[in-house]
């Protein structure tokens, strides 16, 4: 690990106005610091933020609620608020990471960790979001845990968060407030650049920004939440793919389908025509695999990450069997309905 420098913020304003070239935000540090150790990350400064109170705890805020951005996944995950309005969120996070990691893990941190990708981890192979110009090593090498959307020549990477999947289904938004003093918000889904040509600009903040919380809107009454993860592992594994989808139902019709789906694009992904088809249809089957078919259809694959378009086809049609009652949901199902 290099050298750096340290600073604890006692404000916001203070965080902000430390942020300079060659600085980082800390606060759990479950991924920065993991990066510093193998000089993949090597801020020349590091902001503690984790002593700010005004970036701690969940309050109500109109019908939705208010998660600041220091607080923890497992506070998050075990809120009754959360587990009750919006159970999809709360699942997702269980389903990721540790027990350990998550009592440290902070709400914005988990929206900005950064991709698993092998290439990018190992600085003996060239990296563009490592270091830009440089090229992309996985273009031609083995890539199992690759995105098939969103991709570009110069990066094939992932984003790794299942959090970020979930609040993307229910149409969460992020709060950034600027060095100045200045509050805007934006959808989960915009806070996050595709790569392009410059993959090492992985989202829209600018110098000086910090998250500060995320904002969930109202619960959708008497919607059923599934969140599927298919991973190596039984536990503590990313996903290969993952599916969250929030489904109301209106009589014998689909009334709205939220969905997003992760492990396979630089962001949570997500796919307004595919939901737009789900309106109005009759669960069933046919249904079900007509919407795969389209999603996947838009895929493009490495040849390591092939087997991703099957996986993730009948994963969206279990999670949409699941999420409007067609599936018998008895025996270890992902699904929790949201209360009228």
């Amino acid at each position: 690990m290099r050298d750096f420098e340290y600073s604890r913020a006692e404000t916001l304003e203070g965080a902000a106005g430390a942020l300079g070239e060659g600085a980082s935000v800390i606060a759990g540090g479950t991924n920065l610091l993991d990066l510093m150790k193998i000089q993949v990350m090597t801020p020349a400064r590091l902001v503690d933020i984790s002593r700010l109170g005004e970036l701690q705890g969940i309050s109500e805020e109109g019908d939705g609620l208010r998660v600041g951005a220091l607080v923890t996944n497992s506070e998050l995950a075990a809120d009754e608020r959360i587990r009750s309005g919006w159970p999809l969120l709360s699942r997702a996070i269980l389903a990721g990471a540790s027990g350990q990691i998550r009592n440290k893990a902070t709400t914005g941190g988990n929206l900005l960790q950064r991709t698993r990708c092998p290439y990018f981890y190992d600085t003996a192979m060239a990296c563009n979001k490592r270091s830009p110009g440089e090229g992309c090593a996985a273009q031609e090498g083995v890539g199992r845990m690759l995105a098939i959307f969103g991709t570009s020549e110069h990066c094939l990477a992932a984003h790794p968060s299942d959090m970020a999947v979930a609040l993307a289904a229910l149409r969460a938004e992020v709060e950034i407030r600027s060095k100045e003093g200045e509050t805007r918000h934006l959808a989960v889904s915009e806070l996050y650049r595709l790569p392009g040509d410059r993959p090492d600009v992985e989202t829209v903040l600018e110098a000086g920004e910090i998250i500060t919380a995320v904002r969930l809107p109202a619960p959708m009454a008497e919607t059923r939440q599934v969140y599927k993860k298919v991973r190596d592992r039984a536990s503590y594994a990313f996903a290969l793919v993952s599916v969250a989808a929030a489904v109301q139902m209106d009589g014998e019709h689909i009334g709205s389908a939220k969905l997003a789906f992760g492990g396979v694009a630089p962001r949570p992904w997500t796919d307004p025509e595919v939901e737009a088809a789900l309106e109005g249809a009759v669960p069933s089957d046919e249904a079900f695999g007509k919407a795969a078919d389209a999603l996947i259809a838009k895929a493009s694959c490495h040849p390591d990450t092939e087997f991703k378009k099957p996986l993730l086809r009948r994963t969206l049609i279990a999670a949409l069997r699941e999420a409007t009652g067609l599936a018998d949901t008895a025996t270890g199902a992902s699904t929790a309905r949201t209360p009228a």
